[in-house]
């Protein structure tokens, strides 16, 4: 490395350790392989200067750094800040896949000439190991100048673990941009049903929609088990409290209160989260997620959303924090689409949860199905809609490995994967909910939300509802959970089907939960977020005088 450029200081990194950063491609086993040589025993930390997080594990004589997968054809920001990184870093350890060695060597070679580093090739069972593919292993190390050592990521024993280790105490100094050894050989994964050309979308759809399905089922049947043991649970606790001064005893066990609202978060939000979790993670564990996002770019691609951002909008129907902060590896161009579509079209945990309890409390639990298929058509269009012509463009090509092999999903990985977004719902979502719980029972105990919906009570007519359906629309713009006021005796009782529906769109979509909008205006600014804010408001109530009037008309004609 030269002399001037100054080693990049990674977060906490201790002195007597020093940092080696891990670079490669996306879904090149980089992640599995740095778990494997660190023990999994992780800590989560950020780039300097940036939000953009980055997992470390200390192996006692080094820090090993996992950076984001690289995309050289993206303008995303992890591969900016990962190239930043690369640049700056004084050990590396780059990781290229044993399929595709020549091209990814081609293609990494240059950003790492000149630095001290160690190359790992995974994939390595997918190659015939024999003595010639050694060979052109044991020539590339020569020539390269530093160790070429060959592992399987999901699988390293521990002499390749050492090995990897040691090599890390002498790294050679990259000194060739392009392979200077040809393996000579292409490995591409077998052709499934998601590559056929009408089978694979629909096939891909299925596949997308079963974490919700699954999610609903759950969420009804844990809801049925949880509900009563968490009101026998809060309940004594609950009835000290009615005795304590105001506006103490709003704030915890008031309508709105921590006592009140705070189980439902585990009845209803924490299921979903967790569910949604595990099968996003083990559709990223076995290769899934590659695989469906190819099958649908064409068709989503017309409406400026990307075939890799699919999966991460599914996200925000656990939560809608993790799936905002996972949409950093998108395109600059479908970024600002994609986020858009998860504050809009993304039932997170409570606002599914809560609907599904009021369709419930309605008697009309089938109301799910059309709500649903309305909801992915409204954010088709919302999205088509709010999209910049370049996202649209022929021209934004499918920026997503071709080459991912589908595999078993390993436990361990399913497990590392979904309890990082359950981390993320924890640290991110539950201390901002337990803010908006304080703020929303003070305006309750002032009285500010009562006159709120007062003053709103005659705007419902505009969408064929009832006065009464004011305020679960007031309180879910805060806090999606505001829906269930609308399941409270007397109030959905009083509704049609079809305003039932209007009036969980209008509550549901109006805006996206505080939550949300703080995340979205933390990650894209807050210009944007007021903005996204507006054009949410707008189309919400296009969406809601849609389903009331036109559902009320076709009521009439049947």
């Amino acid at each position: 490395m030269p002399a001037d450029v100054t080693p990049y200081e990674w977060p906490d990194a201790p002195a007597t350790a020093p940092s080696v950063l891990l670079v490669g491609k996306e879904s090149v086993g980089k992640s599995a392989l740095v778990r494997a040589l660190g023990g999994g025993n992780a800590t989560s930390q950020n780039f300097r200067g940036t939000t953009v997080a980055c997992e470390t594990y200390d192996t006692g004589r080094y820090t090993l750094v996992d950076a984001p997968g690289i995309l050289r054809a993206s303008d995303s920001e992890t591969t900016r800040l990962a190239l930043d990184a690369l640049q700056d870093a004084d050990r590396l350890l780059l990781v290229v896949q044993a399929t595709h060695l020549d091209e990814d060597l081609d293609e990494f070679l240059p950003l790492v000439a000149g630095h001290r580093a160690v190359v790992a090739v995974t994939f390595w069972d997918r190659v015939e190991d024999h003595g010639p593919a050694r060979e052109v292993v044991a020539r590339l190390s020569l020539s390269l100048g530093a160790p070429v050592i060959p592992v399987d990521a999901r699988s390293v024993p521990e002499d390749v673990s050492r090995s990897l280790i040691d090599a890390l105490d002498d790294p050679g100094v990259i000194e060739h941009t392009s392979a200077p050894v040809r393996a000579g050989w292409r490995i591409e994964p077998r052709r499934t049903l998601l590559e056929r050309r009408l089978l694979g979308p629909v096939l891909a759809t299925l596949l997308l929609l079963g974490p919700a399905v699954l999610a609903v089922l759950s969420a009804n049947a844990v809801a049925g088990w949880l509900e009563p043991l968490v009101e026998w649970l809060t309940g004594p606790a609950s009835e000290p409290i009615a005795a304590w001064p105001a506006p103490l005893r709003d704030v915890l066990a008031g309508d709105y209160g921590f006592m009140t609202m705070g189980p439902l978060l585990f009845v209803w939000a924490v299921p979903t989260v967790v569910v949604y979790a595990l099968v996003i993670a083990a559709y990223k564990a076995s290769g899934l997620v590659d695989h469906i996002g190819t099958a649908l770019h064409p068709l989503l691609r017309p409406v400026g959303l990307h075939g890799r951002d699919v999966t991460r909008v599914l996200m925000g129907f656990g939560c809608n924090v993790p799936a905002v902060i996972s949409t950093r590896p998108c395109s600059g161009c479908t970024r600002p689409t994609t986020v858009g579509a998860i504050a809009f079209g993304s039932a997170c945990s409570y606002q599914l949860g809560a609907t599904l309890a009021v369709f419930a409390a309605a008697g009309r639990s089938g109301l799910v199905v059309p709500y649903l298929v309305i909801l992915v058509l409204a954010t088709l269009v919302y999205a088509r809609l709010t999209s910049p012509a370049i996202a649209r463009s022929p021209l934004n090509a499918l920026v997503v490995e071709h080459r991912t092999f589908l595999a078993r999903p390993a436990m361990g990985a399913v497990w590392h994967e979904a309890s990082g977004t359950v981390r993320e719902f924890v640290q991110k979502a539950l201390p901002i909910f337990s803010g908006i719980t304080l703020v929303a029972s003070l305006l309750a105990w002032a009285g500010a939300l009562d006159l709120a919906a007062r003053g709103l009570g005659p705007v419902m007519a505009m969408f064929n509802l009832p006065a009464d359906s004011a305020l679960p629309a007031i309180l879910a713009s805060v806090r999606k959970d505001g829906l269930l006021l609308l399941a409270e005796e007397g109030t959905v009782e009083s509704m049609t089907a079809v305003q039932t529906l209007a009036a969980v769109f209008l509550a549901g979509l109006m805006l996206p939960c505080l939550v949300t909008a703080l995340t979205v205006a933390r990650e894209l600014g807050a210009r944007f977020a007021a903005a996204m804010v507006a054009r949410q408001a707008l189309a919400a109530m296009v969406v809601t005088l849609t389903v009331a009037w036109g559902g009320a008309l076709m009521m009439e004609v049947i």
